[in-house]
């Protein structure tokens, strides 16, 4: 499977995270997992392993992002763009294999597939800001 593919299904697994809670969202992601398609056992434990990461590292995240997204919040923002803003900002934070500017562009491309028609622009203006604060 793809890098890019990889990214998707971790974005389609982590979107789950605000509609269930913790008991019912550990079902729903073992459900998520057994659905992808086209992934090897190596695939299901990379998307398996980053969702979980980023899900336990949401409120950090979170923080940051609302630190950074001028006159706006974690609470008001679409939960597509707010995902997608967690998985970006996990990649450029935590995740060493990732450069920068592609978990920037990877995650406008995920907002012109998943988002909106301003998705793209609102993602990349929060990350803009997010990689100012190095």
């Amino acid at each position: 499977m793809t890098r890019t593919k990889l990214r998707e299904n971790i974005f389609l697994m982590l979107f789950r995270k605000d509609f269930y809670d913790d008991e019912a969202l550990k079902e729903q992601l073992k459900l998520f997992d057994e659905e992808i398609k086209g992934a090897s056992e190596e695939d299901h434990e990379y998307i398996c392993k980053k969702a979980s990461e980023i899900i336990e590292k949401a409120d950090e995240i979170d923080k940051q992002i609302d630190e950074k997204a001028d006159k706006w919040s974690t609470s008001r923002m679409g939960k597509v763009e707010l995902t997608i803003l967690r998985l970006a900002y996990y990649e450029m934070k935590y995740d060493d294999d990732v450069p920068v500017s592609v978990a920037i562009n990877e995650a406008v491309e995920l907002a012109k597939k998943f988002g909106g028609d301003t998705s793209s622009s609102f993602v990349n203006g929060v990350l803009a800001k997010l990689t100012d604060e190095e």
